[in-house]
């Protein structure tokens, strides 16, 4: 297939007659993709900008999966000592079931089930995303871009794929060596196609009429957009 567009369809684990069990089992190996894949990295880092001169962060994340990237942050912050309330909220109930599942007991991150757009009379400082943009369509991203814009007082930054011939054929190949669950390697493959390239934010950033973020290829394969006032 072409990747000069991105292509529209649908991933096999967000249908909604999946197995709780299976859907946990798939999100547990997509953190163990985001490990391999230095997926924390970018947006830890941006975190780090975001809090110098501050002792306590309030850090919303959207579509937290298995959420592993909040407790990644949960250790950052500890060692860092930096204060943090950490909530992420996710559509899917079967991403709080399965974040919980993986949670260690003494955490303090709170799990929602819901939409995000419920949570804007909130005072987010830092609003994130990671790996949730290229399941969107065009119109659900922008309307959250606009959300972030409003509701995040120092930033936000959205971590996600790039559209890349090299990944798109070499990914099948990593996941099969890896040994992970049939359905990663599927729907990790179809996600690369589902992403962007560097041309596709700026004409939707433009859309939304936000002249000062900025576009970041991070390796390997990962291309994200930072807006930090």
């Amino acid at each position: 297939m072409t990747l000069a567009t991105r292509l529209h369809a649908d991933e096999l684990m967000d249908a909604d007659d999946l197995d709780p069990a299976v859907y946990a089992a798939v999100v547990a190996d997509l953190a163990r993709v985001n490990t391999v894949t230095l997926a924390p990295r970018p947006t830890l880092a941006f975190l780090g900008r975001a809090a110098r001169g501050r002792s306590r962060l309030r850090i919303l994340d959207v579509g937290f999966g298995d959420g592993d990237m909040l407790r990644r942050i949960e250790r950052w912050s500890a060692r860092r000592g930096l204060a943090v309330d950490l909530v992420g909220v996710d559509l899917n109930p079967r991403s709080e079931a399965a974040a919980r599942e993986h949670t260690p007991s003494g955490s303090s991150i709170r799990w929602l089930t819901g939409d995000y757009a419920d949570l804007a009379d909130q005072p987010w400082d830092v609003i994130i995303s990671s790996l949730v943009a290229h399941h969107m369509t065009r119109e659900q991203l922008i309307a959250f871009l606009r959300f972030m814009e409003a509701h995040a007082a120092i930033g936000w930054f959205v971590n996600d794929l790039l559209r890349h011939t090299f990944a798109y054929r070499g990914f099948p190949l990593l996941a099969r060596l890896a040994r992970w669950h049939p359905m990663v390697r599927h729907d990790g493959t179809m996600s690369i196609a589902r992403s962007f390239r560097p041309a596709d934010w700026q004409e939707l950033l433009a859309e939304v009429g936000i002249s000062d973020a900025s576009i970041q290829r991070n390796f390997p394969f990962r291309l994200c957009v930072e807006r930090l006032r």
